[in-house]
C-alpha cells in the first residue's frame, strides 16, 4: 500500500476509471469518482474530523483537487446517506461548482438542504430517488438504488452500470434482519446483481476486523430500559445528530416513563425536526418539549438528547462536562448515557468527557460497561456472506483505515475472490472487460478547513501549531547599534515554556555576548544575528530545561 505509484496514463475509451479521493486510510471523507468517456459521476463527499494532531482544523475534506479542473466533467452526485462523512464536504464542492446534480433520497437530500443553507450554498438541483429506482445519469452510467439497512433511514447501495463494466458500491450497511424501519438490506437485489455479473465490488470495511454478525438495534432496548428505570435524575443521552432510530427508542423510553425529551445542540435540533416533519420520528403528543420550557420540568422527568458522543470540544455534552453549558448543569443524580461507538482517533476526547462527568459526580452509561449502542457496519459474517451472495469478479474494500481494508480484503479471498485491490485514497483503477487493475496514482491530500479558511493550511503551518501546542514558543528581541559597536538590549518572552522569565538570564546574558563579538567582527546582516540567536537559545533550552519550542529572534537596528 505504501509503494509509490506513476501519474496514470490517458483513460481508453470504454474504460471505467475509478479513483477514491477520501475513505481508504481513515475512517471519514467518503468520496469516490467514477469516469469514462469524458463523463466523471461522484459518490458522496463527506468529511473527516480532525485529531488531535491537527490542532485548530474544524474539518478535513476529500482531496478532490485531481478533479477540480474538470467540475464541467461531473454529470451528477450520488449520495448513499446522510452521515456527515459522505455528506458534510458537498457545500465546499458546490462553492467550487453550483453546476452538479445531487441525487439522493428523501432524508438524506433534506439533512444536506438546511446544511447548503447554513453554508449559504445556492441550492443545485436535488433529485430525490428512492430504493429499486433505476435511472440513466449522463449518457455513460445506469445507476441503480438499492435499499440497505444502516443507523440511520434511507441509506442506499449503488449499481453502476457502464461500458466498462458494472460496479457495486454498499455505501454503508449492515444486515439487521429486525431493523427498527423495517427496511432490511435487500440482498434478493445483491443476488440480481451477481446474477448478471459484479465486475468490481466496493464494501464497507469498517467492521471487517469483528467477527460474526452485528447486534440489531433492538438489542440496545434492554439498556436504555434499565437506565430509565433506575436514573434518580435527570438523563442525558449523547449520540450522533443523524442517529434517528437511537433518537426514537430514547423519544420511546421517555413516554413509557412518563418523561419529556429536550433536544439540545443546534444540529440535534434541526435534524430532529426534519426527521419529524417526514415522518421518520414518531413523537407522542407532549413527549417532546422546548429547550425554553426545562425549568418547569421536574428533573426526574427530564430526558435530554445531545450532541457530543464523540468528545468534540464545542458539542453540548463537552460543555456540560465542564460546566460551561448556559442552561444544563449536571450533579450526583444525574444520569449520563453515551450512545455510540468511538470513531477511532476520538478515544481521547471522549476519555476527557467521561472523567469530567464523573468529577460532577454523575453516572456515566457507555459502550464499555453496557450494551447502549450498536454498530451500523456488517462485521466479517455479513461480509462474507455477501460475497457468497454476489461473487464479484474484482474486489476494491473501502471505507475504513488500512488494518480495516486489509481484512476485508482477506475475507473475500476467503470466499474466493482472485483479484482484490488494497489501495488508499488517490489510487487510480481502471476496469475494462471484466479486470480491475491499479494503473497510477493521483494527489488526493488533506485539504484542511480553518474557520472559512478552506485548503490554504500547510504541513509546515500544522507542525508550527503542534509546537506551539506542545511545547510553546519564546520571542527573543535584540536592539543593536551597528555603528557604535552595541548590543543595547536583549529581552526575552516566553509562553508554555517557564512560568519565570528571570530563569533565562543566563542565557540573556550569552546571547548578548555573542552578538557583541558578531556586531565586532564587522557582522551587520540581521539574518545572520537572527540565525546566531536562535542556536545559542536553541541549544540552551535544550540542554537545560530538556524541551524544544518554537524560537522567534527578532533583530532591531538602532
Amino acid at each position: 500500500m505504501n509503494s509509490p505509484l506513476l501519474a496514470p496514463p490517458e483513460l481508453a475509451p470504454d474504460t471505467l476509471r475509478v479513483i477514491p479521493l477520501g475513505g481508504l486510510g481513515d475512517v471519514g471523507r467518503n468520496m469516490t469518482a467514477f469516469e469514462i468517456n469524458g463523463e466523471i459521476l461522484l459518490i458522496d463527499a463527506g468529511v473527516l474530523f480532525p485529531e488531535d494532531d491537527h490542532p485548530g482544523v474544524d474539518l478535513i475534506l476529500p482531496g478532490y483537487d485531481a478533479i477540480a479542473e474538470r467540475l464541467d466533467d461531473v454529470v451528477g452526485l450520488v449520495l448513499t446517506h446522510g452521515h456527515e462523512d459522505h455528506i458534510g464536504a458537498v457545500p465546499y464542492l458546490l462553492k467550487e461548482s453550483e453546476k452538479i446534480d445531487i441525487y439522493g433520497s428523501k432524508l438524506t437530500l433534506a439533512f444536506l438542504s438546511s446544511k447548503l443553507q447554513e453554508h449559504n450554498v445556492s441550492s443545485p438541483r436535488l433529485i430525490e430517488v428512492s430504493d429499486g429506482q433505476r435511472m440513466k445519469i449522463g449518457n455513460q452510467f445506469d445507476v441503480e438504488y438499492v435499499a440497505v439497512s444502516h443507523s440511520i433511514p434511507d441509506a442506499v447501495a449503488i449499481f453502476l452500470r457502464t461500458a466498462g463494466g458494472t460496479v457495486l458500491h454498499t455505501g454503508d450497511f449492515k444486515m439487521d434482519q429486525l431493523p427498527l424501519d423495517k427496511r432490511l438490506t435487500d440482498l434478493r437485489a445483491f443476488a440480481r446483481f451477481g446474477e448478471e455479473g459484479v465486475d468490481l465490488m466496493m464494501v464497507d470495511s469498517t467492521n471487517a476486523e469483528i467477527p460474526g454478525f452485528v447486534d440489531g438495534e433492538l438489542k440496545v432496548e434492554p439498556a436504555l430500559h434499565r437506565v430509565f428505570d433506575q436514573a434518580p435524575g435527570k438523563i442525558v443521552v449523547a449520540s450522533f445528530a443523524s442517529h434517528v432510530h437511537r433518537v426514537q427508542q430514547v423519544i420511546n423510553q421517555a413516554h413509557e416513563h412518563g418523561r419529556v425529551v429536550v433536544f439540545v445542540g443546534r444540529s440535534m435540533v434541526r435534524n430532529m425536526g426534519i426527521a419529524q416533519e417526514l415522518g421518520y420520528l414518531e413523537c407522542p403528543s407532549g413527549t417532546v418539549i422546548d429547550q425554553s420550557e426545562m425549568e418547569s420540568i421536574g428533573e426526574d422527568r427530564l430526558a435530554i438528547m445531545c450532541t457530543g458522543s464523540q468528545g468534540e470540544p464545542m458539542a453540548a455534552l463537552a460543555r456540560m462536562a465542564q460546566g460551561t453549558h448556559p442552561n444544563i448543569e449536571i450533579g450526583p443524580q444525574d444520569t449520563i448515557l453515551l450512545a455510540s461507538s468511538l470513531i477511532p482517533g476520538n478515544e481521547n476526547s471522549v476519555s476527557r468527557v467521561i472523567n469530567g462527568l464523573s468529577r460532577l459526580g454523575a453516572t456515566v452509561v457507555h459502550k464499555a460497561n453496557a450494551l447502549v449502542h450498536v454498530s451500523g457496519h456488517a462485521s466479517a459474517g455479513e461480509l462474507l456472506y455477501c460475497y457468497n451472495i454476489v461473487q464479484p469478479h474484482n474486489v476494491l474494500p473501502i471505507h475504513g483505515e488500512p488494518r480495516h481494508l486489509i481484512a476485508n480484503g482477506n475475507i473475500a479471498r476467503s470466499s474466493g475472490v482472485e483479484n482484490v485491490l488494497i489501495g488508499e485514497d488517490g489510487v487510480v483503477i481502471d476496469l475494462a472487460n471484466h479486470q480491475a487493475k491499479v494503473v497510477g496514482q493521483v494527489d488526493t491530500s488533506y485539504i484542511l478547513v480553518d474557520g472559512a479558511t478552506v485548503g490554504t493550511i500547510s504541513e509546515e503551518s500544522l507542525k508550527d501549531r503542534r509546537i506551539l501546542g506542545a511545547a510553546g514558543f519564546i520571542t527573543i528581541i535584540a536592539v543593536i547599534n551597528v555603528n557604535d559597536h552595541e548590543v543595547v538590549s536583549v529581552d526575552v518572552h516566553a509562553r508554555g515554556v517557564s512560568d519565570d522569565n528571570a530563569v533565562f538570564d543566563e542565557v540573556t546574558a550569552l546571547i548578548e555576548s555573542n552578538l557583541k563579538k558578531e556586531i565586532l567582527n564587522g557582522v551587520s546582516d540581521t539574518y545572520l544575528h537572527q540565525q546566531n540567536i536562535r542556536r545559542t537559545l536553541g541549544r540552551w533550552v535544550s540542554s537545560t530545561l530538556k524541551t524544544r519550542p518554537m524560537i522567534l529572534p527578532i533583530v532591531v537596528q538602532s
